[in-house]
This record gives C-alpha cells, sequence and structure tokens, in this order.
C-alpha cells in the first residue's frame, strides 16, 4: 500500500484528476490518496495559496500527485508551483515528451527527456519592483560598481547561477541517463552573452561531463540555436539538461512537437520528495466543461507508479492510453482530426476507455 499526497488543483484540475485517479486505481495498485487542496480555492478557504498541511501531507508521505493550479498573470500571490520546488528542494523538474501514434503532432519519431534546474536563475523570485526605494539604491548602487546606468524606472530580476546548483543538475542528468538506458545529454545555455552566469553553468557542465567519457555522449547548444534544432531534427537529441528559465520555455516548445501541452506529463523530484503532475495549466475558461484532454495527468501518474516501483502497472497504463490515442474514437477534441467533430470524447468517457483497455 502507498500513501500518496493528492493535490486536486484548481480551474480543470478537479476534472482531470479524478479520470486520472479512476485509471490509476484501475491497475489494481494499492494506493491511500491524501487529499489536500491548494491554488485558488485553498485561497478562499485558508487565505493562502499554499496551506501548511499542503507542505506537511507531502514532507509526511515523500510523494505527491498535483492538478494544474492557476497562477496570476503579473498580480496576485506568486505561482504554487515555484513554492513547492523551494519549499521541497525539488531541484529537478523532469519531462518527457515522447510521440504516440495518432496524436496530431509534426514529428513522429519524438523521444525527448528534458531535465530543467528547479531553484535558481530568473525564477529565484529575487525581484525588486520600479519605483521602490530599494530598487533605487541598487540601480545607484550598480551605476557606482559597474558605471552601467539602468534607467530609473526599471523593474529588476536578479538571476543567480550557483556551481552547487549546476553540478548537481547535470550530475542528475547523466545518472538518469545511465539508469534508463539513454545515450546523449546535451546542455543548453546562452554562454556567448551572459559569461558569468551561463558561463558559469557551461564550465561545471563540461567538468561534469568529462567524468563521463566512454559512457555517455556529451555536447553543448546555444538556447537560441537548440530552438531551431528542435524544429528540424529533433531526432537528434537524447536528454537535455537545462538552467530554469530556458527548461521551461523548450519545455513547451518540445511539447509542440509531439502534439501540445495536453499529451505532456511532468514531475518535480528532489533527494527526499517527488510531485507529479501535468505540465499544462489550469484552463480555467474550460472549468466543468469536461471537455479537455486527461492524458497529461494520467501519463504524470504512469511516471510516479514507476517512482513508486510499480513498473508493470505504469507499462500496462501507458499502453492502454497509446491505444486508445492511436484508434482515436473516444478522445477528446484536441486529439481529433478537426476541434468541432461531435464524435470527441468528454475527459471522463476517455478515461473510461482507458481503464477498459487496462481491464481487458
Amino acid at each position: 500500500m502507498h500513501t500518496v499526497t493528492l493535490i486536486p488543483g484548481d480551474g480543470i484540475g478537479p476534472e482531470i484528476t479524478q479520470a486520472a485517479r479512476h485509471c490509476l486505481e484501475a491497475t489494481g495498485v494499492k494506493i491511500k490518496w491524501e487529499v489536500v487542496r491548494a491554488g485558488t480555492s485553498a485561497m478562499e478557504k485558508y487565505g493562502s495559496p499554499l496551506p501548511s498541511e499542503v507542505i506537511e501531507s507531502i514532507k509526511r508521505n515523500k510523494v505527491a500527485w498535483k492538478g494544474p493550479i492557476t497562477t496570476p498573470v503579473g498580480e496576485g500571490f506568486r505561482s504554487v508551483n515555484v513554492a513547492l520546488r523551494k519549499s521541497l528542494n525539488l531541484y529537478m523538474c523532469l519531462r518527457p515528451y515522447k510521440y504516440y501514434p495518432g496524436v496530431r503532432g509534426g514529428f513522429q519519431d519524438v523521444d525527448l527527456i528534458i531535465i530543467r534546474e528547479n531553484t535558481e536563475d530568473l525564477y529565484a523570485g529575487i525581484e525588486f519592483e520600479h519605483d521602490k526605494p530599494e530598487t533605487k539604491k541598487l540601480i545607484d548602487f550598480i551605476h557606482s560598481l559597474k558605471g552601467v546606468k539602468i534607467s530609473d524606472d526599471s523593474g529588476i530580476s536578479i538571476k543567480p547561477i550557483s556551481i552547487f546548483a549546476s553540478r548537481r543538475i547535470v550530475e542528475t542528468a547523466f545518472r538518469y541517463c545511465l539508469k534508463n538506458s539513454r545515450k546523449k545529454v546535451t546542455a543548453v545555455h546562452k554562454a556567448n552573452i551572459m559569461k558569468f552566469s551561463d558561463g558559469l553553468f557551461l564550465k561545471v557542465a563540461r567538468e561534469v561531463a568529462s567524468r563521463y567519457e566512454g559512457k555517455v555522449e556529451f555536447e553543448e547548444r546555444l538556447v537560441d540555436n537548440m530552438c531551431m534544432q528542435l524544429v528540424q531534427k529533433p531526432q537528434n537529441y537524447d536528454v537535455l539538461v537545462l538552467p530554469n528559465l530556458y527548461g521551461d520555455i523548450i519545455s513547451d516548445l518540445c511539447a509542440g512537437l509531439v502534439g501540445g501541452l495536453g499529451v505532456a506529463p511532468g514531475a518535480n523530484i528532489g533527494d527526499e520528495y517527488a510531485v507529479f503532475e501535468p505540465t499544462h495549466g489550469s484552463a480555467p475558461k474550460y472549468k466543468g466543461m469536461n471537455k479537455v484532454n486527461p492524458t497529461g495527468m494520467i501519463l504524470s501518474g504512469v511516471m510516479m507508479l514507476k517512482f513508486l516501483g510499480e513498473e508493470k502497472a505504469a507499462d500496462r497504463l501507458e499502453r492502454a492510453v497509446a491505444e486508445v490515442i492511436r484508434e482515436g474514437n473516444k478522445v477528446t477534441y484536441d486529439l481529433k482530426a478537426h476541434p468541432c467533430d461531435p464524435t470527441a470524447a468528454g475527459t471522463q468517457e476517455m478515461a473510461q476507455v482507458i481503464i477498459g483497455k487496462i481491464k481487458n
């Protein structure tokens, strides 16, 4: 019996979480769900989007499965996802991107792994709001130290890149390759411009790679060139390791290669805890419509089952999902050739067909 923290999320989160939960339970794996709330619903009830009971539950159970949570753009509370990663030291974001036959994607030979550093870079949250006294002090300090004049009406974000975090994430990428029979790590950066931040990341990546010479191939790419390479020949790449911001952007690009965020799972993992979730957002405009594709949530459950040591159950669930997508009959609108196809299945209906495949 596994005890897992379950965070339904908000927007479409509760719907896809319910559908995916039924699919996981159909595998026969015994899981006790400890349900806790985070996001806008928790904000209304507790006055906080991330109540302490959420963190306490994850620390107690070590593993969590989370639906998408709304992050206000430009105002309101900061991202719950970022807060979870910081609170639990979930330093690795792991996102596999794999093409499933039947998905409307531009490429049919994509099998990529994104390993993204989670704790620093521009997502560290070290920001200075425009027109604040502390921001003016920083602007004056930079001018006195570097001779660079920043406009007085600027907002400023700080980008820390450390040897420790860079070494940890690159080591994780190489170990992932060895454990999962992958062949190549590509370090992605912009060290030609940001020589003391991205340059440090690249220097550390090269040092780590030297210890795996002859075991795992290593290469490096500028992030802008990487974007072009991925839309031209994604089959040339295997495992990509990136700092935080680039990892976020490249992840969405890779999702587009395999058909969109609806089929993209993910996980945030540290030395002690792991949180599994789809990579897409909460899409509040579709809330309650029983319309959204549950595949990303289900496949994040597949990742979680593997993490829990339930490999056979995970494989059965993934095969069931792949078969339903390949047949293309009972799938949600985004998996149809035409989004307005009247035969498109709802969220719960697609899940039930997947469950039928698991049990047959």
